[in-house]
């Protein structure tokens, strides 16, 4: 379990939402973003599943969104390093087997994990990938199996991150 707080759901959804209303103004951020946390980018590449380029760009796009939650959210976040990652990937491994297949209760298991790191981040990750009702037009629509395997990254990098996060002392969203 997680020495951090727990981001509150609503202060979750307000910043993954302002990343998506900025647009194309989101780019240099997320590009400082991608240079800033290169270790955790490459093993975050380097396990994706095969995938096309639009689904490629948009796990990374959740990716990018999820770092950019924990800057926002005050406190201190160095680079993610090996030892991170490697505590992060045993602990998604350990429980990442019994979530499948990909099917229509693939978020409720998902959720229904104990202990994941900020389960807001996981639960609003899983909501882009698999509980939308109706999609955009404009939205890309990544196939069950390639969106459970790009979850389980996205998981995998919020533990990693939540592990070299410090939280700040009384974050004024905490009581959010």
């Amino acid at each position: 379990m997680s020495a951090n707080p727990s981001i509150p759901r609503a202060h979750v959804t307000r910043l993954s939402e302002a990343c998506a209303e900025d647009g194309l103004a989101f780019q240099p951020a997320a590009r400082r973003i991608l240079e800033d946390q290169a270790r955790l980018v490459k093993f975050f590449r380097s396990n994706l599943p095969a995938m096309d380029d639009q689904s490629g760009e948009v796990s990374l796009y959740l990716f990018t969104v999820i770092v950019r939650i924990f800057q926002q959210c005050g406190g201190k976040l160095p680079r993610v390093g090996a030892s991170e990652i490697d505590a992060a990937t045993r602990k998604v491994g350990a429980v990442a087997a019994g979530l499948f297949p990909a099917d229509e209760a693939f978020s409720a298991r998902a959720r229904a994990v104990e202990g994941r790191a900020q389960p807001h981040i996981l639960d609003e990750a899983l909501h882009a990938l698999f509980d939308r009702e109706e999609k955009k037009e404009e939205e890309v629509l990544i196939a069950p199996e390639q969106a459970a395997r790009v979850y389980l990254m996205l998981w995998a990098a919020t533990e990693a991150l939540d592990a070299a996060w410090t939280a700040p002392v009384a974050p004024d969203w905490a009581s959010a």
